[in-house]
């Protein structure tokens, strides 16, 4: 069978691991790439010599087809209108999660798609994991009964947080957009598809509490490397970046520098964004997070996103009629009310591309491509708009003190 062509457009760190995901098989190939940093788009370039390169991804589209498939995986900002033409254009679409940081965006996406019959998927890669197909078995078995309540936790994890939304990318709502979406629109998904219902209201609470000027200890620096209480403060940059100098590729210091040097990461600290003191950054993304969900049938879940935590995988507690699931992730267990039983599952996730879904969900990608399985892609243009819905009354609710009634399609 020929190999499926798919076109890039995005060359950052999720772009490059799908494509890698996808051709490290031999089931794909990069026909194109469209990326406007130039070393970037060379890396891939490297490792892909056979693909087309250009540097705005409007050139590849003015192209006849070149490609079966496209992963769209620039900033969120960024995502609306190549997500519409290349729609229309027939190419089947892979795109990074968020799908759009304004709503009115995101429903122009789906209709695009639903209206050139294209297969469609949002990067939900919670889906995919060998453990969320676990969760999934024991809830469609009926051991835990009706399900009544659900918590689930997103620890974000200290340095992580300050990495991405006070230093990076997402620090800003105005750059990027706020926090629930870019982070968390990957958990508001997976409670919408491990309930298999739809959500009716929302309520919301938190803030940005702890990253601000005014819990800037003293004697602090702008920049960590000048710093006298660096010794002392959990988000010094030098220590958050220095386990990983010397590996190449290696996030989060593939973010700062292309020079994985003690010299490159000294370097990027200096000079750079992720250098600076947290306590003295433009940011004003929160960090912290509760979400109230009631959903259809009247079951609800709660959900908390914070920074004030190791970075670990999601931890999540199932309450139902006849049982009860607890798991973080790995492992699982659950407890049958009748006998008393405990059983403990153990899932085996990889250690990174978020506990296989990454690879999970570029295998169902291609399996729904090939039309091995039309039904591999879990979650439909609907269900991945409603969870984006879902994240937009969180924030309005958050920010106006209101419970938000969603729409009832």
């Amino acid at each position: 069978m020929p190999r499926i062509g798919l076109a890039l457009v995005g060359a950052g760190d999720r772009g490059t691991k799908y494509t890698r995901y996808a051709t490290m098989d031999g089931r794909a190939r990069l026909a194109a790439v469209a990326e406007p940093d130039p070393r970037r788009r060379d890396a891939l370039l490297a490792e892909h010599p056979d693909a087309l390169a250009f540097d705005d991804w409007r050139a590849l589209a003015e192209r006849p087809r070149l490609a079966d498939a496209v992963v769209i995986a620039t900033l969120d900002a960024d995502h609306v209108e190549p997500a519409v033409r290349f729609a229309e254009l027939g190419y089947h679409v892979l795109l990074e999660k968020p799908m759009a940081t304004d709503l009115e965006d995101c429903r122009r996406i789906v209709a695009a798609a639903e209206r050139s019959g294209v297969l469609f998927a949002v990067c939900h890669v919670l889906r995919y994991t060998t453990y969320t197909r676990q969760v999934k078995d024991v809830l469609g078995s009926g051991r835990l009964g009706e399900i009544v309540t659900i918590e689930h936790l997103e620890p974000v994890g200290w340095w992580h947080h300050a990495h991405s939304y006070v230093r990076g990318n997402w620090r800003r709502a105005d750059q990027a957009t706020f926090m629930l979406l870019a982070k968390s629109c990957h958990d508001l998904d997976w409670l919408t598809y491990v309930m298999g219902r739809r959500v009716t209201r929302v309520s919301s609470f938190g803030g940005l509490k702890h990253f601000r000027a005014e819990n800037r200890p003293p004697g602090a620096a702008d920049r960590c490397l000048d710093c006298a209480v660096a010794a002392e403060c959990p988000y010094d940059a030098r220590r958050i970046y220095a386990p990983y100098v010397g590996e190449e590729k290696r996030w989060p210091l593939s973010v700062l520098t292309d020079d994985p040097t003690e010299a490159g990461l000294l370097r990027a600290l200096r000079e750079g964004p992720y250098g600076r003191c947290v306590y003295a950054c433009d940011n004003d993304v929160v960090d912290h997070q509760v979400v109230s969900l009631d959903f259809d049938g009247g079951a609800t879940a709660s959900f908390t996103m914070t920074a004030f935590s190791p970075m670990s995988h999601r931890k999540t507690r199932i309450f139902g009629t006849r049982g009860y699931l607890e798991g973080d992730g790995a492992t699982i267990s659950v407890t049958d009310f009748v006998t008393g039983a405990v059983e403990v599952i153990e899932t085996n996730p990889p250690a990174d591309g978020h506990g296989g879904g990454d690879q999970g969900l570029i295998a169902a990608f291609l399996d729904a491509l090939t039309g091995d399985d039309p039904a591999a892609i879990l979650s439909a243009p609907q269900e991945s708009l409603h969870s984006h819905e879902i994240a937009w009354a969180a924030e309005e609710s958050r920010l106006t003190g209101t419970v938000v009634t969603l729409v009832t399609l």
